[in-house]
């Protein structure tokens, strides 16, 4: 038959030492993890940071480019047809005026 032996206070008290010990230990692993996952959502925020700013940057130039070209298209076309111009810009300021006056 195995005897077994009843814990003493010191054997208690040894016990929870070790069990403070590995708290402590973990407690610095589940840091040491959430410093890691930290570092590298930063990380990934940045680098999507930087690739949305990178596509907004170009979509800016190129709405400025159709910008830039729509406005030589109409200078070109005001050029060619002053008279036509001069009566489309009549026509808009009077329903621009119509439309202001009512209210």
């Amino acid at each position: 038959m195995a005897t077994t032996k009843t814990p003493t206070p010191e054997d208690l008290s040894m016990q929870i030492d070790q069990l403070k010990l590995d708290i402590a230990l973990l407690t610095e692993t589940i840091t040491d993890i959430g410093k890691s996952k930290g570092d590298e959502l930063a990380d990934t925020v940045r680098s999507k940071a930087r690739s949305a700013r990178a596509a907004g940057e170009e979509q800016v130039a190129e709405l400025q480019r159709r910008a830039q070209e729509t406005a030589n298209s109409a200078e070109d076309y005001v050029r060619a047809n002053p008279a036509a111009a001069l009566g489309i810009a009549a026509g808009f300021g009077l329903l621009v005026g119509l439309i202001t006056s009512r209210r």
